[in-house]
């Protein structure tokens, strides 16, 4: 009785161009039901109803029988740009075939390249892979200009058809150098999600890559269907425009490098920065012009950097004439610049270690810069050799005496 009804779709259809029904996979369920009977009756409605669906122009269609302890979940599938004869021309011969599964077996499917046709006794529909998925390819070798531009083409496919209303997608790829042209086409089945069509379409591809470099390859899975050839399988008029599907993608792309560079520059500038400020930190202090600091040091200049020359001349070679007094740390002269300031020049009696001498240069550093009615201001210093001397502002009256004779850790504290 279903063979008359599956022969008499047909017919009513009239002649069909090609259904392409050339028979990928087919498979059954290990597993009988208990009713067989019921379960028979409720397969015969659902196929009915599925043929019926696609008589009305639809590609994809689900039905169900659920009456009793029998229930049956079925779904066929076309490839788009299949005629609606041809979809239901490949849906018939699908339907003959997957009666050579014992009666009352809980499952079967078949795939064509023009249709999927699938039943259980439990809901399948959103699965998307399924063990037993292969690659089915082809026995002539291509060259690998083609087989770059089939990798470009798959590449494109995957990404546009999980975006695409209906998640099928066709496209046609010239090969670069040759009078060839790859085609593909992608398709999931319409109950899965946007992801599990990514994930299966995925598999999918995977699957491929034992048929590179041939010259065709298709993918077979429960949830999604691949293919590409040199061969045109469907008409020009059928392909689908990728580029809106393709674009986000590539803008996104586009993103994460821009993204990945403005990252990597700023990483860079920052290594860079900290680089310079390191440098800064230890470099040795530059010897300022004799010229332009000694006879115009101001205030916030920090510390000069006098030459032991200007210092030794201002203090007359340190005579004993300008010799104001001493301490624990050293002697103070008093000194006449050349700008004819008057300064008081002491020369430290401390460690001439390394050590000692950098934390010369950094108390230097910062006593210069403290400024206080109630202190003295330090004005620069001179690092000649075993030299270590300090240059003050100059105290006429006896204030001079505690700040030049005391010690040098009195200066310390003070300046902190």
């Amino acid at each position: 009785m279903l063979l008359i009804v599956v022969w008499w779709m047909v017919a009513i259809m009239g002649a069909f161009s090609d259904p392409q029904a050339n028979l990928l996979s087919a498979g059954c369920s290990q597993y009988k039901v208990d009713s067989v009977p019921e379960f028979t009756k409720n397969l015969n409605a659902t196929l009915l109803d599925l043929g019926a669906q696609l008589n009305s122009s639809k590609y994809f269609a689900t039905a169900e029988q659920a009456r009793g302890t029998a229930p049956v979940f079925a779904m066929v599938q076309c490839r788009k740009y299949l005629s609606t004869a041809d979809c239901v021309a490949c849906f018939a011969i699908a339907a003959k075939q997957i009666r050579n599964c014992s009666a009352g077996i809980n499952g079967a499917r078949v795939i064509y390249d023009g249709c999927l046709l699938r039943y259980e006794s439990t809901s399948f529909y959103d699965q998307s892979t399924q063990d037993g998925h292969y690659g089915a390819c082809g026995n002539q070798t291509a060259s690998p200009a083609y087989q770059a531009s089939v990798e470009s083409l798959l590449s494109d496919l995957q990404i546009a058809s999980p975006k695409i209303p209906g998640f099928f997608a066709t496209s046609k790829k010239e090969v670069v150098g040759e009078k060839s042209v790859v085609y593909g086409v992608t398709q999931c089945v319409e109950t899965i999600s946007k992801a599990g069509c990514q994930d299966c379409l995925a598999v999918a591809y995977a699957d491929l890559q034992t048929c590179f470099p041939d010259a065709d390859g298709r993918s077979i899975n429960v949830g999604c269907f691949l293919r590409y050839s040199d061969t045109p399988f469907f008409a020009d008029n059928q392909l689908t425009d990728l580029k809106p599907f393709l674009r986000n993608g590539s803008k996104s792309k586009k993103k994460v490098l821009i993204a990945g560079l403005v990252g990597g520059i700023g990483l860079l500038l920052l290594a860079t920065a900290i680089l310079f400020l390191w440098f800064q930190l230890h470099k040795k202090p530059k010897s300022v012009p004799r010229e332009g600091d000694i006879l115009g040091a101001t205030e916030l200049r920090g510390p000069v950097n006098y030459s032991f020359k200007d210092l030794k001349s201002a203090t007359k070679n340190f005579s004993e004439e300008y010799k104001l007094g001493e301490g624990g740390f050293g002697e103070v002269y008093k000194g006449v610049l050349k700008n004819e300031r008057v300064v008081a020049v002491k020369k430290l009696a401390i460690s001439q270690s390394h050590r000692a001498k950098a934390e010369f240069e950094k108390e230097v550093k910062i006593i210069s810069n403290v400024h206080h009615r109630n202190l003295i201001r330090l004005l620069g210093c001179c690092s000649n050799g075993p030299e270590l001397l300090l240059v003050y502002e100059y105290m006429a009256n006896s204030s001079l005496d505690n700040f030049l004779y005391g010690n040098l850790n009195f200066v310390r504290t003070s300046c902190s």
